[in-house]
């Protein structure tokens, strides 16, 4: 038999692809024999082997079958789709919408709109770039992780080749609550902390447990925009609550929120404008769960960071009827890739979270959990909070004077006392539209981000987030010089 292969690969898929091709057009027609492997293998001056994997390959997939005694013959399979009718087929199952879920047409719905900004690959390499919410990875003591990392593998037993737990490894759950207790005043136990996939898995938790159709969930405004996505996918009705300088003004929730299940809150530092609530607002937002039947989640995305004032113990701390679910993640104080958050749960919660969270994984990676329990038992985790926690307040003073020397009076700066980020208001209008501002900035080599996203409608004049952990000083002091630069050379909007 005449074969003729294309040369791209091993042998016997050369042959494979080239007698598939002759029996899906018909040339080689069901019943035909083909010749015996050691024939063709003569033929093709290949081995009898190669020729083997050839036929047991097509026996596989049903384009040939043998008869013992007989030989090989072709089957009948389904005829390929000409290139024609693929193209067709292609180009109406573009035009046709998908039938979907109230949760994915909620999704489907949405796409025309950046999901969180954009992802991460698709972001270009910018040498000032002022992204927010990325922690210096250089900064990171990668060989005291590497030593955790390593002595857990190499002591690695068949539990950690098993499935993990629905709420995580209990030697981190158990590390955790220790921490939290010293750190953050959160007074808990392992059977309270269920393990996550970082803080967006947590909210998606909590939506599927709390939320049907219909249900209210207050969320701040301007707020986390993964947190109001996560609820308006489960199909919640969001009310907005204003914030000011000391976060949720709580006044408004009386009549805002009287049906509320849920409310997502930062109440350590306001994402994304920085507002520490003082304590009589957290008393007040306790006591409107309890009275309201509703819980809180307390999102604590940066609560190791505060550069001025004395430090602040969580919402959690204050909770006495058991009303909110205290969420933290270590994307901000270790790294993204990580992927790992936790939620600290009331009592009455933890089983049904359990239970959802079997749903979704099946308890994360053990490995990465338990050098993190040992990262953290060891002292080196604070002892990196505290170095960082160091060079951070130094970039924030160094943006902050660079801000004041190159834009002044221009600007309106909020949320500096604590946290990664700033926000940067401008006080007059400008003449073109912020995707434009961005992409003018991206040539210079400053990557911008604007704060439209966080709010509901967008802010009158253009606001934006600037992160500064993971960029150096003297980037920060030319990321805003080139900035102020760029602003100069834009007239404002009559």
């Amino acid at each position: 038999m005449w074969l003729k292969l294309d040369g791209q690969g091993p042998a016997y898929r050369q042959i494979y692809r080239a007698m598939r091709a002759r029996i899906t057009s018909g040339e080689l027609r069901p019943g035909t024999k083909l010749p015996p492997t050691r024939e063709l293998a003569s033929d093709l001056h290949l081995s009898r082997t190669t020729v083997l994997q050839a036929y047991d390959q097509l026996t596989a997939e049903g384009f040939i079958t043998g008869r013992t005694g007989s030989g090989s013959y072709v089957e009948a399979p389904l005829a390929a789709p000409s290139r024609r009718d693929s193209r067709q087929s292609l180009t109406r199952s573009r035009d046709v919408a998908p039938t979907l879920s109230a949760f994915g047409d909620s999704l489907a719905r949405r796409r025309s709109r950046p999901f969180f900004g954009s992802y991460v690959s698709e972001r270009p390499t910018l040498r000032y770039d002022f992204r927010y919410g990325r922690p210096s990875i250089v900064d990171f003591p990668v060989r005291a992780w590497q030593r955790c990392l390593g002595r857990r593998a190499r002591a690695a037993t068949v539990r950690a080749h098993d499935y993990n737990h629905p709420r995580g490894s209990a030697a981190l759950r158990a590390a955790l609550a220790e921490y939290l207790g010293r750190a953050r005043g959160v007074l808990t136990d392992a059977e309270h902390i269920i393990v996550v996939t970082g803080s967006q898995q947590a909210l998606d938790l909590a939506a599927r447990v709390f939320i049907d159709p219909g249900d209210v969930v207050v969320v701040e405004e301007p707020g986390y925009e993964g947190a109001r996505r996560a609820f308006e996918a489960a199909g919640a009705e969001l009310a907005f609550a204003p914030v000011d300088e000391q976060g949720l003004d709580t006044d408004t929730l009386g009549t805002l929120a009287r049906r509320a299940k849920l409310a997502h809150v930062t109440p350590s530092h306001q994402y994304p404008l920085g507002g520490v609530m003082p304590y009589p607002r957290r008393r007040a937002l306790l006591d409107w769960a309890e009275t309201a039947d509703a819980y809180v989640i307390e999102d604590d995305y940066d609560g190791e960071y505060r550069f001025e004032g004395r430090p602040l113990e969580a919402l959690k701390a204050l909770d006495e009827n058991e009303r909110v679910l205290y969420l933290g993640t270590f994307s901000k104080v270790m790294f993204p890739a990580l992927r790992i958050g936790y939620l600290v749960l009331p009592e009455t919660l933890v089983e049904v979270f359990t239970r959802a969270k079997a749903l979704t994984d099946g308890g994360g990676p053990v490995l990465e959990q338990e050098a993190l329990a040992d990262f953290i038992e060891s002292g080196e985790f604070e002892r990196h909070i505290r170095r960082s926690r160091t060079r951070y307040a130094e970039r924030r003073a160094t943006l902050l004077a660079a801000l004041k020397a190159q834009l002044g009076d221009r600007i309106e700066v909020f949320g500096a006392e604590a946290g990664l980020h700033v926000v940067v208001r401008l006080k007059t209008r400008l003449g073109i539209p912020m995707r434009e501002l961005v992409a003018r900035a991206a040539e210079v080599g400053v990557g911008l981000y604007p704060a439209d996203g966080y709010y509901s409608r967008p802010p009158r004049v253009p606001t934006l987030v600037l992160g500064y952990t993971s960029l150096v000083p003297a980037d920060l002091k030319e990321g805003v010089k080139r900035l102020a630069r760029l602003l100069g050379t834009i007239p404002a909007s009559p």
